[in-house]
């Protein structure tokens, strides 16, 4: 017996020392900056501000009317300001540093401790911080979405502060941020919210396009509808194509990016992305030929933003089959939404923030939940067995709708009834772009 013994720690031993060099490989291998992970992040970066300015700005001040199209514009415009310089003093910080399972801290307010030479990954910490604040930057934006033609310039201003420190900066630290109770970012086998395992959002399903979706819907009940609801508001619908086509491509820099690196992964959440897109733009398409007898231009535009929308949390978890499931579903469910949910409920959402991004991410997290794919990344879905996670795909959607909601109605209220958030009706009927800012788009015949 003491001979096996002997030969066991001999054994052991002698497997220790073959790892040894291993470990001390491991020690020394610390981050290095990769130049290709930093150029792809960097025009990701571009893409996704893109996305915003021109992209969105375009495909909402198309939709308006012309009389509001430089006031929607400048909204754009306000939020882009705004929020640049709220993410770096604050934001950031509130997201991805250590605090606990509810919030970031502040240890990196006004990017204490970042200098040229911090890394995420392979890539300088400077250009992440960009990168993430391109999604703040344009989940705000959308919200805006629900009441361009009625909300005052100066509400704009302090609701864009306030709604991404107290709404966004939440929910993005629950699902992304380390600790996140959602997420479980760094928490290494984590049980998950309520013990069902990590919830799964690729590039903002949930924090971008629910959390977005349903202060737009809040917005747009505590607003009120707009005096001219039932009047044709489309003023110009070649902004809105070329806005929309924008999206489309920035949103390659959205979920492609969201790898951080140049590799596999990143070629996979391109194309899935791609197929979503044209998928529901077709499927949109022919809902709208089957139901209304004609297919409209922006239909085909609202239908490829759903599929976009959609597949969002699961462009790196799901394969090329599913995306075209993902395409599919997004443009039924937008479709309807948009189409009889809007009309059936008395909402006036006027540019359907909620029907697109509310409704189109919540369709998207929850396939994420029954399509994701070992195949693809570490995490398998329902129909791999693991009905766990398409339950924590619920609990984080049902989480988020809550508190977007919640807080987004609080803020409001306070701004009712502190500075007031909508024109009066004679600024409304007559338009927003001379009213709050002097100047109106010439048209000449």
């Amino acid at each position: 017996m003491l001979k096996k013994l002997n030969l066991k720690l001999l054994g052991v031993a002698a497997g220790l020392s073959c790892l040894a060099p291993v470990a001390a490989m491991a020690q020394d291998a610390v981050p290095a900056l990769d130049k290709g992970d930093t150029a792809w992040m960097l025009v990701s970066s571009l893409l996704v501000l893109m996305m915003t300015l021109p992209g969105l700005a375009l495909f909402y001040g198309g939709l308006v009317r012309k009389d509001n199209v430089l006031a929607t514009l400048m909204q754009t415009l306000a939020v882009a300001c705004i929020v640049s310089l709220v993410w770096p003093i604050i934001g950031y910080s509130l997201v991805f540093t250590d605090g606990t399972g509810w919030a970031g801290g502040l240890s990196k307010v006004f990017m204490k401790g970042v200098t040229v030479d911090s890394l995420t990954g392979t890539i300088p910490e400077t250009v992440f911080m960009l990168f993430q604040m391109k999604f703040a930057i344009i989940t705000c934006a959308i919200i805006l979405g629900s009441v361009a033609d009625r909300i005052k310039f100066s509400a704009v201003l302090v609701f864009s502060v306030l709604w991404t420190i107290l709404v966004y900066c939440p929910i993005a630290h629950w699902v992304w941020g380390p600790g996140g109770f959602l997420g479980g970012v760094g928490i290494p086998d984590y049980a998950g919210f309520m013990g069902y395992g990590a919830a799964l959002d690729f590039a903002g399903g949930t924090v971008v396009h629910i959390s977005s979706g349903v202060a737009g819907l809040v917005a747009a009940l505590v607003l009120g509808k707009s005096v001219q609801v039932n009047q044709a508001s489309s003023n110009n619908l070649i902004l809105s194509v070329l806005g929309a086509s924008l999206l489309w491509i920035g949103w390659f820099g959205f979920n492609a990016g969201s790898t951080l690196s140049a590799n596999a992964l990143s070629g996979s959440a391109f194309l899935v992305t791609n197929t979503a897109a044209a998928t529901a733009g077709i499927a949109w398409v022919l809902l709208e030929w089957m139901v209304k007898g004609k297919p409209s231009v922006v239909g085909a535009l609202s239908g490829f933003v759903a599929g976009l929308v959609a597949i969002t949390p699961g462009a790196g978890f799901v394969d090329f089959g599913a995306s075209i499931v993902f395409g599919i579903a997004a443009s039924i469910f937008c479709f309807f939404a948009v189409a009889f949910l809007k009309e059936k409920l008395g909402y006036d959402d006027s540019l359907d923030a909620f029907g697109l991004h509310g409704i189109g991410g919540i369709v998207g997290a929850l396939l994420t939940g029954v399509y994701a794919t070992t195949t693809v990344n570490a995490y398998p879905g329902l129909l791999e067995g693991n009905s766990n996670q398409l339950i924590a795909q619920v609990l984080a959607v049902g989480v988020t709708v809550a508190y977007s909601a919640v807080g987004t109605f609080v803020i409001l209220t306070v701004l009712k009834y502190t500075i007031g958030i909508r024109v009066d009706e004679h600024t409304e009927r007559s338009g927003l772009d001379i009213a709050l800012h002097g100047e109106k788009v010439h048209v000449y015949n």
